[in-house]
């Protein structure tokens, strides 16, 4: 059986990676790819109710590392009963986040130490990462306006400026590490553009 592809969503508040995760998901199943759809925090019962702790305004008092704590426990979970057997069955798993958004937020937004957080995701996630990942890029505030557009605010969103550019800083960083893994995608373009640009990369991977 042909082993599956790993594929993941990243960027700030507004670059529209859950849509284009979604498209590129529709797109693959038309093409015949057993294809899967995900979301972090989420993916399974357990995720969602930790979503909802997680982004509730109502929790404001929320300690950081709370929050990562909480971030990674949804994420073993996610691991376990969905994107591992949907791999190991040979589907092509898509998640809109993954580890690179907790070292973004958590470490370079909330200044919790990197190796800390690269020691707690080799135990939550036994050092799996994705095959793929797409960063689509986006100056902050042209993202949190987006975001205000359709009235979306989250306990994440509602942080300062200075928060998200230092999450923003963050997945560059990261980008700039990984070059191999992590693709740059300008997320200012049309979505038409974006979605394109998307699934030529995709398609040229998961088909070779």
């Amino acid at each position: 059986m042909k082993k599956g592809f790993f594929l993941s969503f990243e960027g700030i508040e507004g670059t529209g990676k859950s849509t284009q995760a979604r498209l590129l998901f529709e797109r693959l199943r038309e093409k015949g790819f057993d294809a899967v759809l995900t979301e972090e925090p989420g993916g399974t019962k357990i995720g969602h109710k930790i979503r909802e702790l997680l982004l509730s305004p109502d929790h404001q008092e929320m300690t950081p590392l709370t929050e990562l704590l909480l971030y990674f426990a949804s994420r073993t979970q996610h691991l376990a009963q969905v994107i591992i057997p949907a791999v190991n069955r040979g589907a092509v798993v898509i998640t809109d986040r993954f580890t690179d958004s907790t070292i973004a937020y958590q470490g370079y937004g909330r200044g919790i130490a990197l190796h800390l957080l690269h020691s707690l995701d080799t135990i939550a996630t036994e050092g799996m990462q994705p095959d793929i990942t797409l960063l689509l890029d986006l100056d902050v505030e042209t993202g949190l306006g987006r975001n205000r557009g359709i009235n979306k605010t989250d306990r994440i969103e509602l942080e300062d400026i200075r928060f998200h550019k230092r999450v923003r800083n963050g997945f560059l960083e990261l980008a700039a590490q990984q070059p191999e893994r992590i693709k740059l995608i300008d997320a200012s373009l049309e979505k038409e553009e974006v979605r394109k640009r998307v699934l030529d990369l995709v398609l040229d991977i998961v088909s070779s």
